[in-house]
């Protein structure tokens, strides 16, 4: 791959983007794109992709403008950034933005695709789609709609103004503003811990999420499923031995429930 640059450490993909001069979503990075994230279909040793930019303005700008246009080769292109959206959102792992630049237009839409977003002091979002007469094409407007509501959404769609990290957090448009000089510690911190998830523990999650966003009942009715199978697991009920063992359910759990559950993992890796 010429425009994307992977790395693999303990259970974690960070993919860095770089395609001169501003990072254009242009048909050749969407296809490099797709081509990674459909490799990782069967892959139960990556459990987090983080997705950075080498740019030091731009995270990602937009769909190239030359593919927005009536013909059967734009449209077609046009059709594939769709469905690169699409598949970031069906990935198994848990995908990260990692955002310190600007992101507009389908750079903000492959934001709202990735699971986590992280924006620093640096960083702009926003669809100004309407300026140059199309709607947004990567799902933008649904996202905004569902993340802000009715009025929100439509003002922010028809003006097409920029956001900062704060602002974009508010609104959901991402998962947390980070200062700059954070965000290595902060996602040490959190990505250390998902990463030692299994990739069944990522996919349960997320399907609960999505079935209780489209219907209350339905994702209840899920979540118990998966209760109950869980609890019949030996590794349940050996988890379950070992942290009762190092204090759990006693007063240590107050104040030190992680002090448990580092011992118990050391239990369990005897």
């Amino acid at each position: 791959m010429s425009k994307l640059s992977i790395t693999h450490n303990s259970g974690i993909a960070t993919v860095t983007i770089n395609n001169p001069p501003v990072n254009i979503l242009t048909i050749d990075l969407i296809n490099e794109i797709n081509t990674f994230v459909l490799s990782l279909k069967d892959d139960r040793d990556t459990k987090v992709v983080v997705f950075k930019s080498l740019h030091e303005q731009f995270f990602l700008a937009h769909l190239d403008l030359h593919v927005i246009n009536g013909t059967q080769g734009g449209q077609a292109a046009s059709i594939e950034f769709n469905h690169m959206i699409a598949n970031i959102k069906a990935m198994k792992q848990v995908s990260v933005a990692v955002v310190d630049g600007v992101a507009r237009g389908g750079g903000n839409e492959f934001v709202m695709a990735c699971d986590l977003a992280y924006g620093t002091e640096n960083s702009a979002f926003a669809q100004p789609e309407i300026h140059v007469n199309i709607p947004t094409g990567g799902q933008g407007a649904v996202h905004f709609a569902r993340r802000m509501g009715k009025n929100k959404a439509l003002q922010a769609l028809l003006v097409g103004n920029d956001f900062t990290a704060q602002q974009a957090e508010t609104l959901n448009i991402i998962t947390q503003y980070v200062p700059r000089i954070e965000m290595d510690a902060f996602l040490a911190q959190i990505l250390g811990v998902i990463s030692q998830l299994e990739i069944r523990d990522i996919v349960m999650y997320k399907d609960i999420i999505e079935t209780s966003i489209k219907d209350e009942n339905a994702g209840a009715e899920l979540e118990l499923r998966y209760f109950l199978e869980r609890a019949k697991e030996e590794k349940t009920q050996a988890i379950i031995t070992a942290f009762l063992k190092h204090g759990g359910q006693t007063e240590r759990e107050a104040e030190d429930i992680q002090g448990i559950f580092v011992d118990t993992a050391a239990e369990l890796a005897k």
